[in-house]
């Protein structure tokens, strides 16, 4: 089974758009119907620089764009025509998957327009496609507007550093980001385990391998065990799912590796609960010991919808594994990790309402909007919408 697909050549008699170097300059169409091809509605989708495709059966096709929905076929498309464009559009391997698995995943190429993590799901009208939108180039710390202490955490020799935050908001590319910084500063063996690969990385000053759950092994837990005899440096788990996943990921930032993994959680503390409490009860007295010793950061981040309409802004939680954090960790007081952080300031800490607060206060976002996201949303009540204070 091949992890990734290619699209096929778009035709000419379209717009044509500026394209990454080395790669084919791609076709854009001016709009899109239901008629359109698959190709057609990805590339398009990227230059109107949405982040996800929306193609289900009985409804308009839509983008998500700056965090918000919008439908952008004038007509409903029907849950055949959606089979007949992947029919069209896939590899014949790989649409015989998708019928027989009714539900997949993986990172489609589109020459010229970059690459896609694509699910496809079989539901009561038909085919449901969404696919999320992978940036062609790596970020820097600068233009994700990183927090400085972020760069801190790519510089250890081992421990575990934590990427979290809900669906959605951004956290591959965060990683990402951290790992090419890695990549351009230190000579290292870097393995990633990901579910699909959606960033691919190009060696500067790192070997890296990368595998794909499904492809190139069989499970999360298969790979890293596998990693711990490749002699590596630096480990990437795209996301920690299990307890399996979860053991072996700090048992290797014990063991002299520096671990990167993502967790879909809220806050800091809630990110480290939930790492303990995926461990059974009569573990976790070791596995604070563990995690106080092991763990260096955690960044938390979400996606708010800047104040002109015109982008989303990221807001950021970042906790540095301190003396007076590892010892919250250790006796078992995570819930009170938000006090280490909003005092650990000069260590390069911040809360998200804080974060939120900036953004508001420098005028990227609205006060309504960090009211919707803050973990305490009475510190921004005065822009509570009528009705919803809280």
């Amino acid at each position: 089974m091949a992890s990734e697909q290619t699209g096929k050549k778009l035709p000419r008699n379209f717009l044509a758009t500026g394209a990454r170097q080395n790669e084919e300059a791609s076709a854009v169409p001016v709009s899109i119907s239901v008629s359109s091809s698959l190709n057609d509605i990805l590339s398009f989708a990227r230059a109107q620089n949405a982040s996800d495709v929306h193609i289900c059966a009985n409804v308009r096709i839509s983008l998500r764009r700056y965090g918000f929905m919008k439908a952008v076929s004038e007509e409903i498309i029907p849950g055949e025509r959606i089979g007949v464009m992947l029919k069209e559009t896939l590899p014949p391997e790989r649409w015989a998957q998708v019928e027989s698995e009714g539900d997949v995943e993986f990172v489609y190429v589109l020459p010229g327009a970059g690459r896609y993590r694509m699910t496809i799901v079989r539901q009561r009208a038909g085919w449901d496609i969404t696919a999320r939108i992978v940036d062609k180039r790596i970020r820097t710390l600068d233009e994700a507007r990183m927090p400085p202490a972020s760069a801190g955490l790519t510089k250890w020799a081992q421990g575990l550093v934590l990427v979290a935050g809900p669906a959605g908001c951004g956290k591959t590319s965060t990683l990402a980001i951290l790992i090419e910084m890695i990549n351009q500063t230190r000579d290292e063996h870097i393995i990633t385990i990901e579910n699909p690969i959606e960033v691919v990385y190009t060696p500067a000053k790192c070997q890296i391998s990368q595998r794909e759950l499904g492809v190139h092994t069989l499970s999360f837990s298969n790979a890293l065990r596998a990693a711990l005899r490749e002699d590596p440096d630096i480990i990437v788990v795209s996301e920690l799912r299990d307890l399996e996943t979860v053991q072996l990921a700090v048992t290797a930032a014990e063991t002299g590796h520096l671990v990167f993994a993502t967790m879909t959680t809220n806050d800091a503390s809630q990110t480290v609960t939930s790492l303990i409490g995926s461990f059974p009860p009569d573990e976790q007295p070791i596995v604070r010991n563990m995690v106080a010793e092991s763990l260096r950061g955690v960044i938390c981040q979400q996606l708010v919808p800047s104040a002109d309409g015109e982008g989303v802004v990221p807001a950021y939680e970042v906790l540095v594994t301190t003396a007076a954090a590892a010892s919250m960790i250790k006796s078992g007081r995570t819930r009170q990790l938000n006090n280490v952080i909003a005092t650990g300031k000069n260590d390069g800490m911040m809360l998200m309402d804080n974060s939120l607060q900036d953004l508001v206060r420098q005028k990227l976002i609205t006060g309504e909007e960090a009211y919707r996201r803050a973990v305490n949303p009475n510190q921004f009540a005065a822009y509570a919408p009528q009705g919803e204070a809280r």
